[in-house]
């Protein structure tokens, strides 16, 4: 094992060093957060495949793949799915917005009323995304080194929370390459293979098995409808995926890179069905589905690759870990704490009128702040603010994590809420220009109450919630958008403008005008 040690922990030290490196370029605010909106292609759609393919994708595919065969693959298929239909269909309007966070999005459609709530939605469904990745880290470092289960939480958590507070999306997005490139050699073109031949080759599988393990709805039609409302419809809301379609240099970017990633996760995702299939075969009594992975790996691989397949789950549970953790430090600091600041200036603003010309003399500076050497120092200021953020983040997760041991409930947990919450108003904002921010904040309400109360009462695990949790969304969201005003056509018009990348002289959330984000960025 000497050798797949050496493997694993040079994988980490460079984890370590792509973060210092990011470090350097994180200059400002937009740098920090979105890679300066500047990824080409190649780069967008590595980064891209790697967050959306984390450890539930990896271990929990292999795992579906062992207890139901082939349509164990629809979990991680219905990801794809959805990647592709954000990719083609809305991700070049999502790039022309230039902002930073999906509440951000909303006060641009509905008129600045609905970010808040939406925010506290957001930051709880990336906080557990971050939280159930990092879980996972126990049942790697354990197969690795018979690691305790709070040491490995804690050793991989401290990884990821130090380059990603280092250099921001730069460190995740140089990272993501590299786990990008080690999943596809590790698990697609060195796992799958071997496993397919050491259970005897697929007509040996098929002697072997059920034939629902061949069935292409063999894990059964419900699961398949739920894994559609949950992760494709996911996929289309989730600030973590938001945030990586922020960082394209364009809307062709978006809209290529992004099917490409698409491509890729419906190819990873029959791959990790198979090997799980294989898997069954060659252990057909594990005591859980999710050892399946890990059994595989440390039992049929030759040394040295050995090593490299367990760094491709880690790389899976990184990429993964690291895009949630810093979109869940994002809207903390920009979608709740700044807002309670504002509250808080505003009060003060009222209590001492005097006070009101300080503060705009101080708005004042933040306006020139994007073009002069103040807004140099503004953006220092405000990359060590979300650097702050991701460490307390970070640490929150770490201990979370160390309280829950159930992945798939934290999981189903935070999709549910997303989805029964922000789905409606998201897509109805995009979609249909009747839609009003009072029918926007009662969808999320709604929506948000009815799919945590249904969980309660039916179990997280259930598929009524997210089903009567998106109706319930949807007919508040109609209801009262019908029953109140419309929306300030002055709002649509702003809004329509910045959807079409057409808003001159408007300063962008990076700080740049417009023109300025218009003009050709750099290559990556």
């Amino acid at each position: 094992m000497a050798v797949d040690y050496a493997v694993i922990v040079l994988y980490l030290a460079g984890m370590l060093a792509m973060g210092w490196w990011g470090m350097r370029r994180a200059k400002s605010k937009s740098d920090f957060l979105v890679a300066g909106r500047r990824l080409g292609p190649a780069m967008y759609s590595g980064t891209m495949a790697a967050i959306v393919l984390g450890g539930a994708s990896t271990i929990g595919g292999v795992g579906l793949g062992y207890q139901y065969g082939l349509s164990g693959a629809w979990m991680v298929f219905t990801i794809g799915l959805g990647l592709l239909a954000l990719s083609l269909f809305f991700s070049a309007r999502i790039a022309r917005l230039k902002v930073y966070t999906v509440s951000e999005m909303l006060d641009l459609r509905y008129g600045g009323s609905a970010g808040l709530i939406s925010g506290v939605v957001m930051w709880a469904y990336t906080l557990m995304l971050a939280v159930t990745s990092t879980i996972a880290y126990a049942t790697i470092f354990d197969v690795l080194f018979g690691m305790d289960r709070t040491f490995s939480i804690i050793l991989g958590g401290v990884i990821v929370v130090a380059y990603s507070t280092l250099g921001g999306m730069w460190s995740i997005t140089l990272t993501d390459m590299v786990q990008f490139v080690v999943k596809t050699i590790g698990v697609l073109l060195l796992l799958l293979p071997i496993a397919v031949i050491k259970a005897g080759g697929f007509a040996e599988m098929k002697a072997q098995l059920p034939d629902d393990y061949f069935a292409p709805l063999g894990i059964g039609g419900q699961t398949v409808f739920t894994y559609v409302l949950i992760y494709s419809f996911g996929m289309l809301i989730g600030q973590d995926i938001w945030q990586r379609v922020f960082t394209a240099r364009g809307d062709k970017v978006a809209r290529l890179g992004g099917t490409a990633a698409g491509t890729y996760c419906l190819v990873y995702a029959l791959a990790g069905a198979v090997i799980g299939t294989a898997a069954k075969v060659l252990y057909p009594h594990l005591g859980s589905s999710d050892d399946a992975f890990a059994t595989i790996v440390k039992d049929s691989l030759p040394m040295g690759v050995r090593g490299l397949v367990l760094a491709a789950a880690l790389s899976a549970v990184m990429s993964t870990s690291s895009g949630a953790l810093i979109a869940c430090a994002t809207v903390a600091n920009n979608d709740i704490w700044s807002r309670v600041k504002a509250f808080a200036a505003a009060r003060r603003r009222a209590a001492d009128p005097g006070a009101g010309v300080s503060a705009g003399a101080d708005a004042g500076a933040d306006v020139d702040s994007g073009a002069h050497g103040a807004g140099e120092e503004r953006g220092h200021d405000e990359v060590r603010g979300n650097r702050i953020f991701i460490l307390l983040m970070g640490v929150a997760v770490i201990v979370i994590a160390i309280a829950l041991s159930n992945v798939v409930e934290a999981l189903t947990l935070a999709y549910n809420v997303l989805v029964g919450g922000l789905l409606v108003p998201i897509l109805g904002g995009l979609l249909w220009k009747r839609g009003t921010a009072a029918g926007a904040l009662a969808s999320v309400a709604v929506g948000g109450v009815t799919v945590i109360g249904l969980m309660i009462a039916l179990g997280v695990l259930a598929n009524e919630p997210i089903y009567y949790g998106l109706i319930a969304s949807l007919v508040a969201y109609v209801v009262v958008s019908l029953a109140t005003k419309p929306t300030d056509p002055a709002v649509l018009t702003a809004w329509r403008a910045r959807l079409a990348g057409d808003s001159p002289g408007h300063a962008a959330s990076d700080g740049t005008t417009a023109e300025a984000a218009a003009a050709p960025a750099e290559r990556v």
